[in-house]
């Protein structure tokens, strides 16, 4: 699975706690093997954000994605607490 983060999520994810990144990075791993594996709590979005989903990072944090029509590549969006929601 290829992964391609966006400029807006590059920039979210340097502004992290540090222990939030470390936790990201073991959840990326986790959705590298199983973009569903029940640990992540993926789900899909409305609203504003349908057609896109988002894993748990902790119980604070989350990653917007969607796959590409190939399924083979992941997007992600954003990263943040629940306000990336609005």
């Amino acid at each position: 699975m290829e992964i391609i983060y966006s400029s807006k999520f590059a920039r979210e994810y340097k502004k992290l706690p540090k222990d939030i990144k470390a936790l990201a990075e073991e959840q990326e791993i986790i959705f590298r093997k199983d973009a569903f594996d029940p640990r992540l709590k993926t789900h899909k979005l409305k609203g504003k954000f349908d057609g896109f989903l988002s894993f748990s990072i902790g119980y604070k944090y989350r990653i917007i994605f969607e796959f590409a029509k190939d399924k083979k590549t992941v997007y992600f969006h954003t990263v943040g607490d629940h306000d990336i929601y609005q």
